[in-house]
């Protein structure tokens, strides 16, 4: 290496002229061009590489919401996540940060916190239920971070009393931890807790939510915190390849959820609990959890598996209603379970009339599957 070279400066774009007049307001008003900037962007709403009013207004209404300094749009929660939790680590004197095993990290995301950032799980609490306060007494080598998800999907869709989640983020306090939330379900928390969003986030440090799993953007979310907190997370953004040239479309999609959709996320919670009860009268079938919590839930059926996938697709292909065909197994080999995610659309379909579904379904699985034609025949 050359004398006077420094291999880990980020190298940097230096602007020969530096200019006082707004380049972007003197382009929107001409009519051609001679070369270089498209006639697809003149729109002056939109966004380039994360700067512009339609990703700093989303920005700052999102922040807004949440009662944070700051936010920043993401194109998905896998990044924001790791994001986060590699700066609360880097902040710290340990690699370690602590969450629940089924949370989202550490089961749907290839562990890209570790790969990635070289961070080490620690997994707290009992994997059939959520994290409790004393789980955190486990816990004595040091941690930079907790992550708790609420509502937690991978258990139906559960949620901690909000003494228990007070109490819980109290004792993180205590230790010296910080606190993310995993807010991917976010949205639909406030009918449970009869609080604000910004009541519930207040608990964290930073706070991760979605705009399409419940807000049906196309795709997206946001990463809220501390302003400087945020900036570093623009960085990282950019090293994650996630700063996009322009996501316009994404932006307006998230605009118009948070506009027309999270103010119906009391129904949909309420059409959850309804469809729960009707759900909880069938025979071999649990609805988890009972009653449901948020606008989603799990139901557990004693049926095979490969009977439960196929007799939900003939059924949805001979009444026109969809019933959602992805079943898993859970620890009991008799027993599957699937996710009901409720949302708009599931409002078309009343409670009893699912139910009537169902019990169709659980009919049709209980028989034998047909017998295989004999070779030849």
């Amino acid at each position: 290496m050359k004398a006077g070279s420094r291999r880990d400066e980020p190298t940097r774009r230096v602007d020969l002229v530096t200019r006082d007049r707004d380049a972007d307001a003197v382009w929107y008003a001409c009519e051609r061009v001679v070369a270089g900037r498209s006639a697809a962007g003149r729109d002056p709403d939109a966004d380039t590489y994360g700067k512009g009013p339609s990703a700093e207004r989303l920005e700052a209404r999102t922040a807004g919401l949440l009662g944070k300094e700051a936010a920043v749009w993401m194109p998905s929660g896998t990044m924001a996540q790791q994001i986060a939790l590699r700066i609360h680590a880097d902040r710290s004197t340990t690699r370690a940060v602590a969450f629940h095993p089924q949370c989202h990290v550490e089961t749907h995301e290839e562990r890209g916190y570790a790969y990635l950032h070289g961070l080490v799980a620690r997994l707290v609490g009992d994997r059939n239920r959520l994290i409790e306060p004393a789980d955190l007494d486990d816990v004595r080598e040091p941690v930079a971070a907790l992550l708790l998800e609420l509502p937690q999907r991978d258990l139906g869709g559960r949620l901690p009393s909000w003494d228990e989640l007070v109490e819980t983020c109290e004792k993180v306090r205590e230790r010296g931890w910080a606190l993310h939330l995993d807010g991917a379900r976010l949205w639909q928390c406030e009918p449970f807790y009869s609080r604000s969003h910004e009541e519930i986030a207040a608990l964290f440090d930073t706070v991760y939510v979605s705009f399409y799993k419940d807000l049906r953007a196309p795709a997206g979310c946001a990463l809220a915190g501390p302003a400087e907190l945020v900036d570093e997370a623009r960085v990282w953004l950019v090293r994650h390849g996630g700063r996009m040239h322009r996501v316009h479309p994404l932006l307006v999609a998230a605009e118009r959820g948070l506009d027309e959709v999270l103010p119906r996320m009391g129904e949909f919670v309420a059409h959850a609990r309804e469809l729960g009860a009707a759900l909880a009268e069938l025979d071999d079938v649990e609805v988890v959890p009972d009653p449901p919590q948020a606008a989603m839930l799990h139901l557990h059926v004693r049926r095979p598996l490969d009977r439960l996938q196929e007799t939900s697709l003939d059924l949805a292909e001979r009444t026109g209603v969809w019933l959602p065909d992805g079943w898993r197994t859970t620890e009991s080999p008799q027993v599957q379970r699937v996710e009901l995610s409720i949302g708009e659309d599931a409002l078309a379909v009343p409670p009893a009339e699912a139910a009537d579904l169902y019990r169709e379904l659980l009919e049709l699985s209980s028989r034998d599957a047909p017998a295989a034609s004999a070779p030849g025949s």
